[in-house]
């Protein structure tokens, strides 16, 4: 499946929108990353840990929305746009949520 931060796929032709799309994921960082990352940010460098778990929840739900598209038929979104925040007690959680439109493309 084609997943695209634009609005139109050079090349190829849009079908039908089918609608909106979303993958959501709550990580929660535990207390030795924490540490850790406070230490490097003392001394400098970038926190390996918090960039694993950066990138663990876009890939979680990246593909959970391309999941919800390839159900409703889809073979492509548009659009996709990934939002970042901190939640819970003191931020001890990350959230994750991509979203898009799941279109048909023109085979």
């Amino acid at each position: 499946m084609l997943i695209t931060t634009t609005n139109t796929i050079e090349g190829k032709k849009i079908v039908k929108y089918i609608g909106l799309v979303t993958g959501e994921t709550i990580i929660g960082a535990n207390i030795f990353k924490d540490l850790f990352a406070g230490i490097r940010d003392i001394v400098g460098g970038r926190s390996g840990s918090y960039e694993q778990v950066l990138r663990e929840g876009k890939n979680t739900a990246v593909s959970e929305m391309q999941q919800y598209a390839a159900a409703m038929g889809a073979n492509a979104i548009i659009g996709v746009d990934l939002d970042y925040e901190t939640v819970g007690s003191g931020g001890s959680m990350l959230m994750v949520t991509a979203s898009g439109t799941a279109v048909i493309l023109e085979d």
